[in-house]
């Protein structure tokens, strides 16, 4: 039996430490990896994924450890382990000369495997609403996010995690900015496939994206790179984010969505999807 074959069978690939990760294998043809943000799962990219395979791409999205599907093991949230996690994807499905996707959080897996793994077998990058290059203000960063508003998060997400995610969803969403049309039955979708993942997982993993410094990540990215966020996103402000991210990577393109809110994949989703068929094609 071939190794693609049996990643359709058994839909998960095993981690270093034995984590089964639960992986969407659709479509032939080039390869793409969407990975998904905090706190969601790889259902997330639905759409983009069918288009994409629907255009004669090879589309893979996986579940991170501890969300969905996957296995909800007690360590590995840190973003050295996320990246071998991602090699394990790749290797295990055989992918050459892939474009990875990163999605907010998953943004710093791309960059991560980038530097870690020297972005073997990797052709192309794409980082959307991404955590790059450094969440935390710092001293050398001032345009960061303070460290008290990610404890709140934490204590929140302790407290009551269902009813912290229904105000997070429609920040993400921009659900009551810009006019934008996001159904109750969305917002509830979302708050159902977050509660999937363990708390731990969801809380380790808020540490990890909102902690780690790519800044000394980004010049690994030695190949095209897209850069794609919305100018009115609350939730990972695009001025602390992309295009500090724009100007330290060298080959990079950053498009903006003026006015456009976090969960591009949703909101935008017609004018992402058309920007990264648009992107396959480069």
């Amino acid at each position: 039996m071939s190794q693609r074959t049996e990643v359709h069978a058994m839909h998960t690939v095993t981690t270093n430490d034995n984590t089964r990760l639960y992986v969407k294998d659709w479509g032939e043809g080039s390869p793409i990896i969407l990975i998904h943000g905090w706190p969601l799962s790889a259902d997330s990219w639905d759409a983009q994924a069918m288009a994409l395979a629907q255009a004669g791409h090879r589309v893979i999205a996986y579940d991170r450890r501890g969300f969905g599907r996957s296995g909800q093991p007690w360590e590995g949230y840190d973003y050295d382990t996320l990246a071998d996690d991602l090699s394990a994807v790749i290797q295990q499905t055989g992918l050459q000369d892939v474009t990875l996707v990163g999605f907010s959080m998953g943004g710093g897996e791309v960059a991560r495997y980038m530097s870690r793994h020297g972005g073997r077998s990797v052709s192309k990058a794409a980082l959307v609403s991404s955590v790059l290059p450094f969440r935390l203000r710092t001293s050398d960063n001032p345009s960061g996010t303070e460290q008290a508003v990610f404890d709140k998060t934490e204590r929140a997400l302790i407290a009551d995690r269902a009813k912290f995610f229904t105000g997070f969803f429609d920040t993400f969403f921009g659900a009551a900015q810009n006019g934008h049309m996001i159904s109750g039955e969305l917002l509830e979708w979302a708050r159902s496939v977050a509660m999937q993942a363990s708390l731990k997982a969801t809380i380790a993993s808020l540490k990890s994206f909102s902690s780690t410094d790519f800044r000394g990540d980004l010049a690994a990215f030695n190949i095209p790179t897209l850069i794609v966020h919305g100018t009115a996103d609350k939730t990972v402000p695009i001025d602390q984010s992309s295009r500090l991210a724009a100007r330290g990577i060298e080959h990079s393109t950053l498009i903006e969505y003026d006015g456009a809110p976090h969960g591009l994949f949703v909101t935008d989703q017609g004018r992402l999807t058309k920007d990264l068929l648009a992107f396959m094609a480069w």
